[in-house]
């Protein structure tokens, strides 16, 4: 005899659709009762009353004129602050002013000194000029190197020459050494 095989996949399958079939009937038969249950059991919350239009007016009213009272407050204290800084802004335009016309004034002072200066030297370097080389190389060997190498400096070559001649070879030579020195460190571009 043959064995008959059974298909126990067509068997399974038909068990879970019967399952899911009944579970639905379930559902449709307790879900409409079980929530029409739970409504009849929740309380009704009571809806608080609208405010009274009044009331809430009122209340609106008086925050608006607070507000419009600190807004004032603080309007006032914006404009002290700019009259504050449009009278310190008025001090100082009158200060760089005096300023500047100082600042003029001393230009024009220090420029006239520098003038007043170069004159002098000018003319007291013209006087060594005309001197006797020998007379002027005698009052040459009394000043510093610096200074009268500042002196034969601003001389005519001819009249640095002869006062040059008529002084100790040393002493020629410290003066030497600081007129060549002088502009060693200036820039060269």
């Amino acid at each position: 005899m043959a064995k008959r095989r059974y298909r126990t996949g067509r068997s399974t399958l038909s068990i879970i659709s019967g399952l899911l079939i009944a579970s639905a009937f379930i559902r449709i038969g307790v879900g409409p009762g079980a929530a029409l249950a739970e409504a009849a059991n929740v309380e009704e919350v009571p809806i608080a009353a609208p405010p009274s239009a009044n009331t809430s007016t009122n209340a609106l009213l008086e925050a608006f004129q607070r507000r419009e009272t600190r807004l004032a407050e603080r309007e006032a204290q914006l404009q002290a602050r700019i009259q504050a800084l449009n009278v310190v802004e008025a001090e100082v335009t009158e200060k760089l002013a005096s300023l500047e016309a100082a600042e003029r004034t001393l230009a024009a002072t220090i420029a006239m000194a520098d003038g007043a200066s170069a004159t002098d030297l000018e003319q007291l370097t013209t006087v060594y000029e005309n001197m006797k080389p020998k007379e002027a190389a005698a009052v040459f060997e009394e000043m510093s190197p610096e200074f009268a190498a500042g002196f034969l400096g601003m001389m005519r070559p001819d009249a640095a020459a002869l006062i040059m001649t008529q002084l100790e070879p040393e002493t020629a030579y410290s003066f030497s050494v600081v007129l060549a020195g002088r502009n060693a460190n200036a820039p060269t571009e």
